[in-house]
């Protein structure tokens, strides 16, 4: 009977020690409230692929014995990009030294990029004399892959140069020169020896490979075999970081999850997302797009839906810093996605930093901030009772 009874009272004690850990253990965070993740579908392969460039973008962090500068914006990846989220005006970036489409003339002082910080030893860079400038807050990174993914054809169906249907809107691609290094995607449009733009604030960035390798060089001040020039005085340097672990980091960047909409069924959400149809603002912030045939199967051939048609948008003369990339106006800008604009603050330090340079501090004056082609939207918003804007807003968090 004894040894019973101290049976079950080991049994008692530990079932009440299991229901305590439970209480102590937090609980998992809703993969609706995150924005980094694999997407669904990969193989047990390219898992570990995604592990690996994981850790290279988030956990390496560089130093002046591993690479680091001598000039340098970020010490790591993950420095810009907390929790694949959107920077903030500690991380935002500064671009320099071209006003239009000749090209930037400020190369050999430092363009595009200013490495405002440096290590021991050498002084950062400062702005030229003569050289405009403009702000670039980090974007989210994730479902980037998407993009990437989608085909040339489907951006110039998308792109209306000339408003040939006269409704105000008259978004076109950003036709860049290519590095040697890219590798042309199949279905690519070629005009003029330039090709379509899809990644950065003007669209001047071919795919995820060039991003990658810029970053490096540009943020970090790390040479690759892609791009062996050194920041600090543009000598040829040995490389800093594998090409494998450049391409690992591509691949992690490619095979992020998209943001995942919450509360889609609430009926506000409902009734905020046919406000956003009813003043136009579906007319650049596409919502839905479809890829097309991709290396990466999980990618291949899906629905997204990003809320944005990745063109070049002229937005009038407030948003125009005088400053640009590729074949973009100063005054144009590529149609931001709008998925995961919900989880901005996450990454923000809890507070909206939004528009290309962060100056826009809530969703509401982002978009009084519209100009040029998104003023007719803009000025919808304004006449719109209050109650119709908490049902937009509520929408737009929803993304």
């Amino acid at each position: 009977m004894k040894k019973s009874y101290t049976i079950l009272l080991c049994l008692a004690t530990l079932i009440t020690g299991l229901l305590s850990c439970e209480k102590l253990v937090p609980k998992a965070v809703a993969d609706d409230q995150l924005l980094d993740g694999p997407l669904e579908g990969l193989t047990p392969e390219q898992n570990k692929r995604f592990l690996r460039g994981d850790i290279a973008f988030n956990d390496e962090i560089f130093n002046n014995e591993t690479g680091l500068g001598p000039l340098f914006v970020a010490t790591s990846c993950g420095t810009c990009h907390a929790g694949d989220g959107k920077g903030h005006p500690f991380s935002t970036l500064t671009r320099f030294g071209q006003t239009d489409s000749t090209g930037n003339h400020f190369l050999h002082l430092g363009g595009p990029q200013l490495q405002h910080r440096s290590v021991p030893g050498y002084q950062p860079e400062q702005i030229p004399a003569g050289a405009t400038f403009s702000k670039f807050t980090p974007p989210a990174n994730t479902g980037l892959g998407f993009l990437e993914a989608v085909p040339d054809a489907t951006l110039l169906a998308l792109s209306d140069e000339f408003d040939a249907d006269d409704d105000g809107i008259s978004g076109r691609p950003n036709w860049i020169n290519v590095p040697d290094y890219c590798l042309i995607r199949p279905g690519t449009v070629v005009r003029n020896n330039k090709y379509i733009g899809r990644f950065g604030k003007k669209a001047a960035v071919y795919d995820l490979f060039q991003q990658t390798v810029n970053a490096y060089n540009q943020d970090m001040g790390i040479t690759s075999t892609y791009e062996y020039h050194n920041t600090y005085d543009g000598q040829e340097s040995d490389p800093e970081v594998t090409n494998q672990t450049v391409q690992d980091v591509v691949f992690y960047l490619q095979t992020l999850k998209a943001p995942i909409q919450r509360s889609q069924n609430d009926q506000r959400i409902t009734e905020g997302r046919h406000v956003f149809d009813a003043i136009g603002c579906s007319k650049c912030h596409t919502p839905e797009m479809q890829t097309g045939n991709f290396p990466i199967d999980a990618l291949s051939n899906k629905s997204f839906s990003p809320f944005s048609d990745f063109l070049l948008h002229d937005m009038g003369p407030g948003l125009d810093d005088g400053y640009t990339e590729g074949n973009a106006l100063t005054s144009e800008w590529r149609t931001p996605p709008l998925w995961g604009l919900g989880l901005s603050k996450n990454s923000q330090g809890g507070n909206y930093f939004l528009l290309h340079d962060g100056r826009a501090r809530s969703i509401e004056e982002a978009i009084m901030l519209h100009g040029g082609e998104g003023e007719q939207s803009g000025n919808a918003f304004s006449q719109l009772t209050d109650l119709d804007k908490q049902r937009l807003i509520a929408f737009l968090e929803s993304l």
